[in-house]
Formats: structure tokens, C-alpha cells, sequence
């Protein structure tokens, strides 16, 4: 009788106490994509001359022409930013040697200045009217076109609810498996990624004279979420 009596409680505390399989982590995905609604563009000026004052001189030019149409095109002036600015020598170089064998330096054969800018285009149906005069006036490079959405907070909050029901519907397949049950949720954690059509470079000649716009295709961006999630594992329910 008094083992009896000593067994009990311990009996008693084992169908009392919850019984736990251990933990489950799952890493779920959620994407939504969506059209672009703003691109940004640079574009820029490339001038040569004898001297670094010549060159810089008809650089500015350019590029004050430029600045001015983009504006009379309806681009803000907080969409206008200065990305790049170089003066640089160009070399010249040559096999002669010296009386000793030694090559010669290269010389100086004048100069070359570059001057770009970074534009943000807020209407795409003018992306390519505006790409089409900026290399009329002068823009004899264009380093670059990405999209983007202005205000991606919406499609992210989409992406974020996808990924999370995902990893919910693997964890619970995977406790079903395993004869148990999710328990509490131990954390959560995410990770972003933003995918777009890269960005391309289109160099272009400052004499282009009359043309039809630049076609511009903006395609599709994809918003995608990642989580990891982990749950308790409940097997009380057996």
C-alpha cells in the first residue's frame, strides 16, 4: 500500500503536466507583383576639347540645355540631382623609346569632361518623349533606366500576409505528420526581396536629329517576402 501511494502522485502529475514533441521552424514565401509607376534615369553630357577649360565650357552648355528641358518637360527640380561630375586628361601613348630603351610616358592630347544626372520620372507615359529630347539636346549617354513604385507599402503588407499563411499550411502539414498539433508561436522573422528589370545603358550620338519617342516597356515588379516562423510543437491532444 505505500508504494501504491507514492506511485499515484506521480501518476497524477504526469496527465497534468502538457506534453511537448519539441519545436518546428518553416520558412514561407509570399510575391505580388505590380506595375511600375516612376523610373529613374541618368543621363548626361560627355565633352572633349584641347583644354580642360574648352571642354568644361561646351560641357556646360550641354548640360544647362538640358537641365532645361527636362524641367520644361514637367520634370520638379527636386527630381534633378547631380550624380557625376569628372575632368579627365586623355592620354596618348606611344611604342617609341628613349636613348636608353625605356618607353616613353604617355602625353597629353586633350581633355575630356563628363557631367550627369540622376531623373526621376513620375509620369511613364512621357519616359520616352523624355529619353527622345534629352539626347536631341545634347545627352550623348544614358547610363542607366530602372522602375520602381513610389509607395510599395501596400504590396509588401500583401506579400508578408502570403508568406505567413504559407508557412502556417507547411508547419501544420508537417505537425499533422508528426502526430501533433502547433502550439504557441515562438518568433518570427522576415527577409525582402524587391525584383526588377535591371537597369540598361543606351548610349546615343548628341547630332540625333527628329525622331519617334524611345519605346520604354516597364514590365512587372515582384515584391517577395520571406519568413521563418517557429511554433511549439503540442502533442497533448493524443
Amino acid at each position: 500500500m505505500r508504494a501504491l501511494s507514492v506511485l499515484v502522485p506521480f501518476a497524477l502529475l504526469a496527465t497534468a503536466l502538457p506534453a511537448y514533441a519539441g519545436s518546428i521552424t518553416i520558412e514561407g514565401r509570399g510575391e505580388v507583383r505590380a506595375a511600375p509607376d516612376m523610373a529613374t534615369i541618368m543621363s548626361g553630357v560627355t565633352t572633349q576639347g584641347a583644354t580642360a577649360r574648352e571642354a568644361l565650357d561646351a560641357n556646360t552648355a550641354a548640360m544647362t540645355e538640358l537641365i532645361a528641358s527636362l524641367k520644361e518637360a514637367g520634370i520638379e527640380a527636386r527630381d534633378i540631382q547631380t550624380s557625376g561630375f569628372s575632368v579627365n586628361p586623355n592620354y596618348v601613348y606611344s611604342d617609341a623609346r628613349d636613348e636608353l630603351g625605356y618607353t616613353l610616358p604617355p602625353r597629353i592630347n586633350g581633355y575630356q569632361v563628363a557631367n550627369s544626372v540622376t531623373v526621376v520620372v513620375r509620369d511613364l507615359e512621357e519616359l520616352g518623349a523624355i529619353l527622345d529630347k534629352s539626347v536631341t539636346v545634347g545627352a550623348n549617354t544614358v547610363n542607366g533606366v530602372s522602375f520602381s513604385v513610389a509607395d510599395p507599402a501596400e504590396l509588401l503588407n500583401e506579400a508578408r500576409k502570403a508568406a505567413f499563411a504559407d508557412a502556417r499550411a507547411k508547419a501544420e502539414l508537417y505537425a499533422e505528420v508528426a502526430g501533433a498539433g502547433l502550439g504557441d508561436l515562438e518568433s518570427i522573422s522576415e527577409s525582402q526581396n524587391y525584383g526588377s528589370p535591371q537597369p540598361y545603358a543606351m548610349y546615343a550620338r548628341a547630332e540625333v536629329a527628329q525622331s519617334a519617342d524611345v519605346p520604354v516597356e516597364a514590365g512587372e515588379l515582384t515584391f517577395a517576402i520571406t519568413v521563418n516562423v517557429a511554433w511549439d510543437l503540442d502533442n497533448s491532444a493524443d
